[in-house]
């Protein structure tokens, strides 16, 4: 009798692993065009739309790089989390405390030069997010807490302090009754590289990309980090600092999500108002998987789904799709991506059961 056998590969596949990812986002396209198509869309049509809106011209592609930033520095952080195999699914949170801590810096040192209150702003979002993120992983390692679930629920809390501000204490005399803050002084927003309409958050995020590679490959807690997420229980025999490590990458994680939650208030909107909740939070782990927790390539799937986020919004004015069209796609495409890394990994074969 013959079985259908899944055999693991010896070797790595190579250029074919290019192919079975092509070939995982032509799926996840084409399932996107099917519930376009229920929904009386031309699929072609659409699809044609959403990559012309977002890279089709030098607006598109800024709007694509603007929207970029927050995830890539999300992303980077939730991916360190991800290779100790600790699983921060609390970016979200971090990303609203940092933008809260960012937000008390601005009002109440609105009176500083440039110099000195946008690098304050900037270390009390670091603090907001890292504390924030220190949470699931203390309660991890003291009362073995479930750090998804706890970095998940503390998303709910974060979001929660952020508007509990703004429709409290912190809405602006300006804001006509909106849930806002004032407009922050210029002193307290970055500015915008010349020539375009990029915020220096984009240089930012290459500076942290750099270090995150060098850290990972050169240096030792780099190692230890990939060491203990390969085997914890050999680590730990080899008398490496594993919970240092836990909560080392919540806490830079939280920072890095707070840094995004910092740009995104001072650079983007210029205040604090609930809508600066995008969800970019919850993409940056679609991207961190997308990615396979590699920084470059986190760069590179940051800026595409940057671009789906974009071109999301064209259709939504443009043909009326839903807006959690966009959820869908994205969900189709992570799916789609993890479903090829196994056709990577193994092969296939007929065998006999005897």
């Amino acid at each position: 009798m013959l079985v259908f056998q899944a055999i693991k590969r010896q070797e790595p596949l190579g250029w074919g692993s290019c192919l079975v990812f092509f070939g995982a986002l032509a799926l996840a396209f084409f399932l996107s065009g099917l519930l376009l198509a229920v929904q009386g869309k031309a699929p072609l049509t659409a699809l044609w739309l959403l990559m012309e809106s977002a890279f089709g011209s030098r607006h598109a592609l800024e709007d694509s790089v603007i929207k970029a930033v927050p995830i890539f520095l999300c992303s980077i952080g939730v991916g360190l989390t991800f290779r100790l195999q600790i699983w921060n699914i609390g970016a979200e949170g971090q990303f609203a405390l940092g933008a809260v801590g960012a937000t008390w810096a601005a009002l109440n040192f609105s009176t500083w030069p440039w110099y000195t209150l946008l690098p304050l702003m900037l270390l009390c979002a670091s603090l907001a997010g890292a504390l924030w993120g220190a949470i699931p992983a203390v309660l991890r390692l003291k009362m073995r807490a479930n750090e998804i679930i706890v970095s998940l629920m503390l998303n709910y809390v974060g979001i929660l302090v952020l508007e509990y501000l703004v429709y409290g204490m912190w809405k602006g005399p300006d804001s006509f009754g909106f849930p806002m803050t004032s407009e922050f002084v210029s002193a307290a927003v970055v500015s915008r590289i010349p020539g375009t309409r990029l915020n220096w958050g984009l240089g930012l995020c290459v500076f942290i990309g750099a270090v995150m590679a060098i850290f990972l490959r050169y240096t030792r807690l780099g190692y230890e980090l990939r060491a203990c997420g390969e085997n914890v229980r050999a680590a730990r025999y080899a008398r490496m600092p594993y919970g240092f490590l836990v909560i080392m990458v919540m806490m830079v994680s939280g920072a890095l999500a707070g840094w995004a939650g910092f740009l995104e208030s001072s650079a983007i909107l210029g205040r604090l108002q609930p809508s600066i909740m995008s969800g970019y939070g919850y993409t940056a782990i679609v991207v961190a998987w997308l990615a396979q927790l590699n920084p470059l390539i986190i760069a590179v799937a940051s800026f595409l789904l940057a671009g789906l986020r974009v071109g999301m919004e064209t259709l939504q004015l443009d043909l009326q799709v839903p807006a959690a069209f966009g959820q869908i796609m994205e969900g189709c495409v992570l799916l789609s991506v993890l479903a090829g890394g196994f056709f990577s990994r193994y092969s296939f074969r007929w065998r006999s059961k005897g």
